[in-house]
């Protein structure tokens, strides 16, 4: 059972609730491996944490995760200019392994790959750099993001590379020794040793690891192996290793295991698990028959030589715009299909269960109740139902207004509700990054962003604590996770807020104010503040 202190963010932990697995099942763990850090998750997050451990000399590293194999799921992430930069700080090579990667795949070349044109050759004119345009239902232009490296690089001093999520997890996974990131081993409790100075993680290699309800893609397990059918006998035949470390960071996700452990049984239990954002995607990936009338219509009114275009329902006020709950994201795939994506505000009942040709039928509905033109409800109807495909977003609310969603700050009583105070990323030699600790829907595309900020934190303070040999300091670790904390909480809140409410798009000096916060951030002054 967790222990906590009285102040909400102070906890000593002396036990942590196991998963479901008998007592005597876990207890038959014989290994002894001993690492400095443990790194739950091999994600782009977990993987760019242990890069930067092992670039600042912590090389006694190792990397896990419940997926059987790393097999191509995801979908395709916008790395920006905050995120490129916190990658670069951890480490140069990664950045330049990840830029190389993401630009040759997806991006347009920069400017400095282009051929010289010598004086007898005619000069060309400058090809317009694509953009992705963001539009109301009368097709005026609300604004316009250009899509190019070098335009980002020119405004904010790092580009923007869009990569696919695995490509991502492929390249970093890539530059670590393969003995470092070991898949198949399924987290199911986390041990506190006080006596040895360790935390003890037992994990499982499992063939039949259950459906992430949170994850932003299905990940099922296609494998052809035979499962056992009875669950008492799957307990028994489960090899249960268990891993020492001197600090653990969970980059295990928005579902993320070691959080549900750290706070299952707590005054925080109501935060184990991650929350309904209130938003949702239907989508479809591909529909590769279109008639050429309504291909016609749909570039004349949108698409307009722009890969990507957003059309919203928002209504222009001046300087300002109303923002609305729904919209649809309409692109072109390298190979002509046509896709689409529409986020909108859906109670959570009414998208489970849903059959593909039931999800069609509620974006139809939402469409037309919000007025959208008649070519883009033709689009919806031809979706090939097979490839209809669902996603709640959920989140990890990183504010207490967020977590206790009151509209008057002044009617807020802390002290008569501790239990909705969200709790601590860290607990003793714990520490949760990424999407363990703030997950948010992805509509400002920060995500992936903000993990690895909190990986170049996380990693510059634990190289401290290695620096110091403070590996056996409580109060060292606690303070330098209480440093990460009180250095990333504001600045998520912030970024959260913006995304749910998507205040930055309202007006172009909102927009302006987010883009210079955000993007322009100063990490050697971070990394100072340190």
């Amino acid at each position: 059972m967790l222990e906590t202190q009285s102040s909400p963010h102070s906890h000593t932990n002396t036990s942590i609730k196991a998963d479901t697995l008998p007592t005597s099942v876990i207890s038959s763990s014989t290994s002894q491996e001993i690492y400095d850090v443990v790194v739950v998750g091999a994600g782009p997050i977990g993987l760019a944490t242990a890069i930067g451990l092992r670039k600042r000399g912590i090389e006694n590293v190792l990397v896990i995760d419940q997926t059987r194999a790393f097999r191509q799921i995801g979908q395709t992430l916008d790395l920006l200019p905050n995120g490129l930069k916190a990658l670069k700080y951890l480490d140069p090579n990664a950045y330049e392994e990840v830029k190389n990667t993401g630009l040759g795949l997806l991006n347009p070349k920069q400017s400095n790959d282009q051929v010289t044109v010598e004086p007898t050759q005619k000069q060309q004119p400058p090809k317009v750099s694509p953009q992705w345009v963001y539009k109301n239902l009368k097709g005026e232009i609300i604004r316009s993001n250009s899509l190019s490296f070098d335009d980002w690089f020119q405004d904010y001093g790092e580009g923007r590379v869009s990569i696919s999520w695995y490509n991502l997890q492929t390249t970093l996974r890539q530059l670590l020794p393969p003995d470092l990131v070991k898949a198949n081993h399924r987290c199911i409790n986390v041990v506190n040793e006080p006596e040895k100075g360790f935390v003890r993680i037992d994990c499982i290699g499992d063939t039949a690891i259950e459906t992430n309800p949170y994850a932003y893609w299905i990940d099922g397990q296609k494998d052809n192996d035979p499962q056992p059918q009875n669950s008492d006998i799957l307990s028994q035949e489960l090899a249960i290793k268990s891993i020492r470390a001197k600090l653990i960071v969970a980059a295990d996700g928005i579902n993320s295991t070691v959080r549900r452990l750290l706070y299952t049984d707590t005054q925080y239990h109501d935060f184990a698990r991650p929350e309904y954002s209130g938003f949702a995607a239907i989508f479809c990936m591909e529909i590769a028959e279109v008639p050429k009338e309504l291909l016609t219509k749909l570039e004349e009114d949108f698409f307009q030589d722009s890969p990507l275009v957003t059309i919203t329902n928002d209504e222009i006020t001046g300087n300002n715009v109303c923002i609305n709950n729904i919209r649809i994201i309409l692109f072109r795939r390298p190979t002509g299909e046509l896709g689409y994506i529409i986020h909108l505000a859906l109670p959570l009942d009414s998208l489970q269960e849903k059959s593909e040709s039931s999800l069609i039928d509620l974006a139809l509905q939402e469409l037309e109740k919000a007025g959208f033109p008649d070519a883009l409800k033709q689009l919806v109807r031809l979706s090939p139902p097979a490839k209809m495909q669902q996603r709640p977003y959920y989140i990890h609310p990183a504010s207490i207004l967020d977590s206790l969603q009151v509209s008057n700050p002044t009617d807020l009583n802390i002290e008569a509700n501790p239990a909705k105070i969200p709790p601590a990323w860290s607990v003793g030699r714990i520490v949760l990054v990424g999407d363990a600790a703030h997950g948010m829907p992805p509509f400002m595309a920060q995500g992936a962003n903000q993990g690895l900020e909190d990986a170049l934190i996380v990693t510059t303070l634990i190289a401290k604590i290695a620096e110091e040999n403070n590996w056996n300091d409580l109060q060292a670790i606690a303070k330098a996770f209480e440093k990460y904390e009180c250095l990333r909480r504001p600045l998520i809140a912030y970024v959260q807020e913006a995304t749910l409410k998507r205040s930055p798009h309202s007006s172009d000096k909102e927009w302006e104010d987010y883009s210079q916060q955000i993007y322009r951030r100063n990490f050697d002054q971070v990394i100072e503040a340190l």
